[in-house]
């Protein structure tokens, strides 16, 4: 179905592409038909790339070199485009914001329909099909304007489906998904795939969520070539793996489990006492100080439809708190409404004791930081220097030098590029360095881990775990992996209410489906993480050589 060989792609000339070489240096790769292939590598590896080849996106609208021989079903995406490749293969980005063409759900779906000349009984018949199977008809007049960042992401789905495509190819499919509608998102395409035979090749950096499902692993370890393997000898050797592999290669546990159910005979009877409290666990419960954001019976809807109701939410100085819930639950409008870009039907929110509705955002920037879901709302200066240099003139802060920051972001070396020219995950360090230069006492935090991979979020939890001392965070993410790494407090809203509030092992304990890998695998809420787990060897990860 799919045939790579030989291929090597350079992006256009300029300083950056010259410095970066070939993104695919020799790359040869063939897929069967049928095949759900799962494509992983660290954030900039060429993942992007690789998957823009199979529709011609690469090099039609990138531009730049391409050599070696491509076909997909037959096809050739360099002579015919993605145009006239659409029907063979539907592509799904990692943005599903620059994906939509119109505004209501169900004229999305019918666009592409339209364009090709599909009959409108045709067209109808697809559009309530696909609608069936993203779980999303209850959406079908709802303007894509007012819906959650991943109930877009199912649109965009729902709308390439339409086409009846033999190859689906996605981006980070479930990286705005909570986690139960990526269980729904990634059985569908299960189901399509051994029902209809879709081959399905998906690039995704939460492995938990996905590997499972995948007959093989195309590995991109930075050097413009690919490795490919079974998942479980693929995972033994690459370096980004999710926490149950992380813990199975640490204690030795072979075959390598993909599963919690694989994984739960290696633990069984060594369960630490639900009673006790792990003497090794590093996290400290924040001593209550004077409140930083006070929520008081807010209420909000957009158009007479109710989105958040007599909200009641609390944070102190330093406190790390990680606000979850499903999808549309209203997460990103409370957000909103705490800096002041909406103003609540009812209650009251006072932020560093300012009331944002009634506080200059110029003011309200100097002590509050907003990193948006969306990170191109923030970024329109020429460089990744620039986009930091704005923040501090705008606020009146001296120059400085800002390597360390970056670096720690990994984004030193991407400090003279452009910034909309950069991967997903890079945009998003880039919109959190430019917040963070900033020095904001509160940080609002609004899906940060999108796009990363695992050494980047690593190193993004490791600075805000510096920063608690002296900074509050209150982080929306649909990253339970994150959540038990790095917050002493979950919160969850559910329908524009607050169902739980408390320590995070608590919070998991009661909703098991925002739980860690290591809660549902040991059930103790001592153990969120792998570094929780007690008596751990402690040799090091195998690299990938």
């Amino acid at each position: 179905m799919i045939e790579l060989d030989n291929v090597t792609y350079y992006y256009p000339s300029s300083e950056y592409a010259v410095e970066r070489g070939a993104v695919l240096d020799g790359a040869s790769l063939h897929i069967a038909p049928g095949e759900f292939v799962l494509v992983v590598g660290v954030s900039g590896a060429g993942k992007s790339t690789l998957l823009r080849c199979l529709n011609g996106l690469v090099p039609h609208f990138y531009g730049g070199t391409l050599t070696g021989r491509i076909r997909v079903d037959g096809r050739d995406p360099v002579a015919l485009g993605p145009r006239q490749m659409s029907r063979s293969v539907g592509f799904i980005f990692q943005d599903p914001e620059a994906q939509a063409v119109v505004d209501v759900v169900e004229d999305e779906l019918a666009f592409a329909m339209e364009n090709l000349g599909f009959s409108r009984a045709t067209m109808h018949e697809r559009i309530e099909w696909a609608l069936q199977q993203l779980d999303i008809v209850a959406l079908r007049t709802r303007k894509l304007s007012t819906l959650s960042g991943g109930e877009r992401q199912r649109v965009a789905i729902a709308a390439v489906l339409t086409l009846h495509p033999r190859v689906l190819v996605l981006d980070e499919p479930t990286s705005q998904l909570d986690p139960l509608s990526a269980r729904s998102v990634l059985d569908t395409l299960v189901r399509l795939n051994r029902e209809l035979g879709l081959t399905i090749v998906l690039s995704e950096h939460r492995l938990e969520r996905v590997v499972r499902y995948a007959d093989r692993i195309v590995y991109l370890p930075g050097d413009g070539t690919l490795c490919v393997g079974p998942p479980r000898e693929m995972l033994q050797t690459i370096p980004l793996v999710p926490p149950l592999i992380e813990l199975a290669r640490r204690s030795g546990w072979s075959p390598l489990p993909l599963t919690l159910a694989e994984a739960r005979p290696w633990v069984a009877g060594v369960q630490a006492d639900k009673g006790q409290v792990d003497q090794k666990k590093s996290r400290d419960v924040v001593e209550r100080k004077e409140p930083v954001l006070c929520i008081e019976q807010v209420s909000f809807a957009y158009n007479d439809e109710p989105v958040l109701h007599q909200v009641d939410l609390t944070v102190h100085q330093g406190e790390f708190v990680a606000l979850m819930g499903h999808n549309g639950a209203g997460k990103s409008t409370l957000l909103k409404l705490c800096i002041g870009l909406l103003k609540p039907g009812r209650g009251r929110i006072r932020v560093l004791g300012f009331d944002p509705q009634a506080t200059p955002v110029e003011q309200l920037a100097r002590y509050v930081g907003l990193v948006p879901q969306n990170p191109n709302a923030l970024l329109f200066a020429d460089t990744v220097s620039d986009e930091l240099a704005f923040t501090r003139r705008a606020q009146g802060l001296p120059v400085q030098n800002d390597e360390s920051l970056l670096r720690m972001l990994g984004l030193w070396t991407l400090r003279e590029r452009y910034p909309r020219d950069l991967s997903s995950g890079e945009r998003q360090r880039v919109a959190l360095a430019a917040i963070l230069v900033g020095d904001p006492a509160l940080i609002l935090l609004d899906e940060p881990t999108r796009g990363l991979d695992y050494a980047q979020k690593e190193a993004l939890i490791t600075f805000l775990l510096a920063q608690r001392a002296r900074k509050t965070v209150l982080l929306i993410t649909h990253d339970v992996e994150t959540v038990a790494r790095c917050a002493e407090r979950a919160v969850i809203l559910q329908q524009g209410r607050i169902v739980a509030d408390g320590p995070v092992g608590q919070v998991m304990a009661a909703f098991p489906a925002f739980a860690s890998q290591m809660y549902r695998l040991y059930q103790n809420p001592a153990i969120l993480t792998v570094q929780d787990v007690p008596g751990l060897p402690p040799q090091p990860v195998p690299q990938a050589g």
